[in-house]
């Protein structure tokens, strides 16, 4: 399958990375770039930079780089010509059938994964046409309305009815010729063990359609009407679905998330689809699990505040906790949200709407240290000595995990104050547990962890190996500098990689193509050099270069050889020294004049 080089050159140039990154993470204009923590690995310090001039990016810390088709290739796992469709889409170019005709195929003979994208839309579409019909899908609409959703939230997440039947589903998918065991391994049907006929595994239910990121459906959960366990089911993994890698509602809220620079995280399907009914969009939902690591690194990538706002029973707010600590290990402002009376976000919204919950639920979030400082006082008498005492020795142990010094001086000071303790003696007792954790934590990693080779970020380069990047830096930006150096030293380059670079761009322009970045790096196709490429790219070089420049670079390049083969003479007529052999001293020495000669003669 192949795609016209015209066409990805016209999708290029009507995109901004700046724009096309910017949905994944916060960028920070400073300078001539943008600067952000890499979305490709786990950082504190940004070292991650996009060049708007030059429409690449790359990471100083990692060495990712590239063009905004390799940064969605890698971050968002998918195939070219996945990425070119997801682009084309996003530049308003529509391929016709430039992908289709070039395939020959039909949607029947795609891959599995394009098979599962087609079946499952086709999916969500059927249930959600039942849903709509008096005749099939009343119960399961008047379950939703009687829970206070209204019609267009229904077709907005495009909600849909499993009907009380064994093989409404299975005979819609059969007429339209879905590899139904394929429909079976991915949990939309079931099997028989007598007879091997398929049938509906979902039945009498409500069906949330789950989409990635791009709104393509991945999954289905089927919510049960009555009060029958389980209460959901759930499509399994598969190819498409991760349930760990997604969160629900993301594709909705993407763009107000980055216009607020705030997201809210609750618990479960209904608790966003009720939210946006009332108006507030910024808000995603983990499905109901433990927040795992890759949904937290999504949240952090794209705000700078995450409210939690689970349910408020004992569940759900040590589940805060947990989706709290994994989302501290980020420099962002982490709050949870409590609701009253023991009501779920769902049920609160319904009952008092989205203004009311902004204001009294989302407007009252605590700090994940000040909301456990309330939680921990529930079930106490604070008047009791006793329970006082252990009160405020629990505290002190949440307040010692904390890792900023000023943060646990602001904690310990609300303790001394409300309860006159002297803050001294809590400080003194904070630190001792502090330090202890500290010894606990560095005999685990001592014990457990391999050695981390950590890579720096600025990175010293011999000046030969300089002279090369400074001079593909030049001839990536000016295609008549690219022509003087082949011409001059040709592939003579030391190091294998810029070797090949050197010859990917005398190919490139010798096929009329003009200096373009962004345009180069695509033509290189292998990721290794794509990421040295763009490297080498975001180096700083002066525009106005002169010849003589130029020239230096290149002697430097060819002169490499002989000054190792000096370095190499002199250390070997040290040892001839060090032998008594002054003989064979004499003859290196004479041979590392004539080297120097040669030099001096360039």
């Amino acid at each position: 399958m192949r795609v016209k080089e015209e066409t990805i050159d016209q999708i290029r140039q009507s995109l901004d990375i700046v724009e096309v990154v910017g949905d994944y993470v916060q960028l920070k204009k400073q300078g001539r770039n943008y600067f952000a923590c890499c979305p490709f690995h786990s950082e504190q310090t940004p070292s991650f930079s996009v060049s708007p001039d030059k429409q690449i990016f790359h990471c100083f810390g990692c060495g990712m780089g590239g063009n905004v088709f390799t940064f969605i290739m890698e971050l968002e796992g998918m195939s070219f010509i996945e990425t070119v469709q997801f682009l084309a889409e996003k530049a308003h170019i529509d391929l016709g059938e430039t992908i289709s005709n070039q395939a020959g195929q039909t949607k029947r003979n795609k891959s599995d994964r394009e098979s599962l994208y087609f079946a499952f839309d086709l999916i969500s579409q059927f249930y959600h046409y039942l849903i709509q019909n008096e005749k099939f899908g009343n119960l399961g609409l008047t379950y939703l309305l009687n829970r206070g959703f209204t019609k267009e939230i229904i077709q907005k997440f495009n909600i849909g009815y499993a009907v009380d039947s064994w093989d409404t589903l299975t005979q819609f998918l059969q007429k339209r010729k879905i590899d139904l065991a394929l429909m079976e391994k991915v949990g939309v049907l079931s099997k028989r063990q007598f007879d091997h006929k398929y049938f509906d595994r979902f039945r009498h239910r409500i069906m949330f359609p789950i989409t990635n990121h791009r709104g393509k459906v991945v999954s289905f959960a089927g919510r049960v009407l009555t009060d029958e366990k389980p209460k959901y089911i759930n499509t399994p993994e598969s190819d498409i679905f991760h349930k760990g890698n997604l969160l629900f509602g993301f594709h909705l809220a993407r763009q107000d998330i980055k216009r607020t620079n705030q997201v809210i995280l609750f618990e479960g399907y209904l608790d966003v689809i009720k939210a946006h009914q009332c108006g507030v969009t910024n808000c995603v939902a983990s499905m109901g699990t433990s927040l795992t690591e890759t949904q937290a690194s999504l949240l952090t990538r794209h705000a700078e505040t995450i409210i939690i706002c689970y349910d408020s029973d004992d569940a759900g707010i040590e589940a805060s906790f947990r989706a709290a600590a994994i989302l501290g290990k980020e420099q962002h402002i982490i709050k949870i949200a409590k609701v009253p009376n023991g009501l779920d976000p769902d049920d609160y919204m319904t009952k008092f709407g989205g203004e009311k919950f902004l204001s009294d639920v989302i407007g009252a979030s605590q700090t994940v240290m000040s909301f456990k400082m309330n939680y921990l006082r529930r079930g106490r008498d604070l008047n009791d000595e006793g329970d006082r005492m252990r009160y405020v020795e629990e505290v002190i142990k949440e307040i010692a995990t904390l890792t900023k010094a000023v943060e646990r001086d602001h904690y310990l000071r609300l303790l001394s104050e409300e309860f006159s303790i002297s803050l001294d003696a809590l400080k003194h007792q904070q630190y001792q547990i502090y330090r202890q954790r500290q010894r606990k934590n560095q005999n685990q990693n001592h014990q457990k962890r391999p050695p981390v080779v950590f890579k720096k970020l600025t990175t010293l380069y011999p000046a030969h190996e300089m002279a090369e990047r400074r001079l593909l830096a030049h001839m990536m930006r000016n295609d008549e500098i690219s022509e003087k150096v082949q011409e001059v030293i040709g592939g003579s380059f030391h190091i294998p990689l810029h070797q090949a670079i050197a010859a990917h761009l005398y190919a490139y322009y010798l096929g009329g193509n003009p200096p373009d970045l962004g345009a180069f790096i695509h033509y290189l196709k292998d990721t290794e050099l794509q990421q040295k490429a763009s490297d080498i790219a975001m180096m700083d070089v002066n525009e106005e270069v002169s010849d003589q420049e130029i020239d230096d670079y290149m002697n430097q390049i060819q002169n490499y050889n002989k000054i190792a083969e000096v370095e190499r003479l002199a250390s070997e007529r040290k040892k001839a020294e060090q032998d008594n052999d002054f003989e064979r001293a004499t003859k290196l020495l004479a041979e590392m004049i004539t080297i120097k000669n040669q030099l001096n003669r360039r």
